[in-house]
């Protein structure tokens, strides 16, 4: 099975760089008390914290099967799957972040509205490469290979995109409240130890 398992590595690196944006959270605790804006931490970091791990499975499940002996009929079951289960758990982070109304910071309510399109759309392109994979003929070792390589390489792109609405939604008080939550410290943990 030569031709599939350097391509599924190749999946597999590309996965495990956009795993990292489920909300990594940076920021030291700080003791600035803003109840408003903590209980609005605490309600996404709690909703976010399965969503991570449900990524996280995602990410391990395709891992395992970049081994030699994987058939291409188990890769396409297998990534088919963890799209569909990244998509759904992106899906969920911004409803999560949509239920939780907007952040008591400046502009808070442009920073959510752009957090919730940008998590919508990455769950989008998600399910989008569900179906090309759906799609890939498992019969042709070659051509598996060949469109699993564009899948990789959407991934990559998916990867490098889309943190930018992210990053900002969680700059400065956000931030600060969210880390100071312990689901989002371990749903940070969960995605650096992805990462790595």
């Amino acid at each position: 099975m030569e031709g599939t398992n350097p391509v599924n590595k190749k999946l597999t690196a590309a996965l495990s760089g956009g795993a990292v944006l489920v909300l990594a959270l940076s920021g030291c605790s700080s003791d600035d008390s803003n109840e408003k804006l903590d209980a609005w931490a605490k309600q996404v970091c709690d909703a976010v914290q399965p969503q991570a791990k449900k990524i996280e499975a995602a990410n391990a499940a395709i891992q395992q099967q970049t081994s030699d002996n994987s058939t291409p009929a188990d890769v396409q079951k297998t990534d088919a799957q963890a799209f569909q289960d990244m998509s759904d758990a992106y899906k969920a982070i911004g409803d999560a972040v949509e239920k939780a109304g907007a952040p008591d910071v400046d502009d808070g309510a442009k920073k959510q509205t752009d957090a919730v399109k940008e998590l919508d759309g990455i769950a989008t392109s998600y399910a989008s490469l569900k179906t090309q994979v759906d799609k890939l003929d498992t019969k042709d070792q070659a051509k598996f290979a060949d469109g699993l390589k564009d899948i990789a390489t959407s991934l990559d792109k998916l990867g490098q995109s889309g943190n930018d609405a992210l990053k900002t939604l969680e700059e400065g008080d956000v931030g600060k409240a969210m880390a100071k939550q312990a689901s989002c410290k371990s749903a940070s943990a969960s995605s650096a130890a992805t990462a790595s």
